[in-house]
């Protein structure tokens, strides 16, 4: 006996994208093609159409983009917001198959920055809850087989625009209170900016530098992270 389980997103209009979705998604990233990605799924050209217009209404965006003529005949490829839906649904999944395979309740890990120029710190203001409309550190979680270097350099581009190296570390924070969505523990990184234009994106709603003695009130222990930062920069 071994557990199992069902991976599929829902919205207020209830199911919009399960496994069947995926596969073919994923059939038509790698084949180009969606009439050769229907055949390998041994369903109908209609059908796969259907299930790619079901997709896109249910969520407003667009999955496929398609090409017409050519010697080879039409191709199609995912969209930007198509390659997303394909990682956000793998990053569940990974999660699920790693929990069935080790069914402990371990904390998540989350990375933070602290990037300062001219003695001001660049805080985002986020978008989501818990927190939504707080200003915070630029940052987010880990995702499964990625460093956390990685992720603070990604985490950064995605909710500011900005290109950066991690140059030291403040600390690691751990306390089981710090986040009331879960048990997690992060690693506050120190980081130069290399390049990239200042903008809001992903979680964030604002991206700013503030006044490092002048700050706004902080979401979860990142006031306390700052202070850390001052003690030892």
């Amino acid at each position: 006996m071994k557990p199992s389980y069902k991976l599929w997103f829902e919205n207020s209009k209830g199911y919009v994208f399960g496994k069947g979705s995926y596969e073919l998604l994923k059939k038509i990233e790698e084949m180009g093609s969606i009439r050769r990605a229907s055949i390998a799924m041994k369903i109908s050209y209609r059908h796969a159409w259907g299930m790619i217009k079901e997709i896109e209404e249910n969520l407003g965006i667009k999955v496929v983009s398609s090409e017409r003529g050519g010697r080879d005949g039409g191709k199609t490829k995912l969209t930007a917001d198509g390659i997303k839906l394909l990682k956000e649904y793998e990053r569940y999944d990974n999660v699920f198959r790693y929990v069935c395979k080790h069914p402990y309740i371990k904390p998540s890990l989350t990375v933070d920055a602290i990037l300062v120029e001219d003695g001001k710190i660049l805080l985002i203001r986020r978008k989501r809850e818990p927190y939504m409309g707080m200003y915070a550190l630029p940052g987010g979680f880990v995702e499964y087989g990625e460093k956390t270097e990685d992720a603070v350099i990604r985490e950064m581009k995605e909710e500011t625009g900005l290109d950066i190296a991690p140059i030291g570390v403040v600390g690691v924070y751990s306390d089981p209170e710090r986040d009331p969505r879960d048990h997690t523990i992060t690693i506050a990184y120190i980081v130069e900016k290399l390049g990239g234009d200042l903008k809001s994106g992903d979680d964030a709603t604002d991206a700013r530098f503030f006044t490092i003695d002048n700050l706004p009130p902080l979401a979860f222990d990142h006031e306390k992270i700052i202070k850390d930062y001052l003690t030892i920069r």
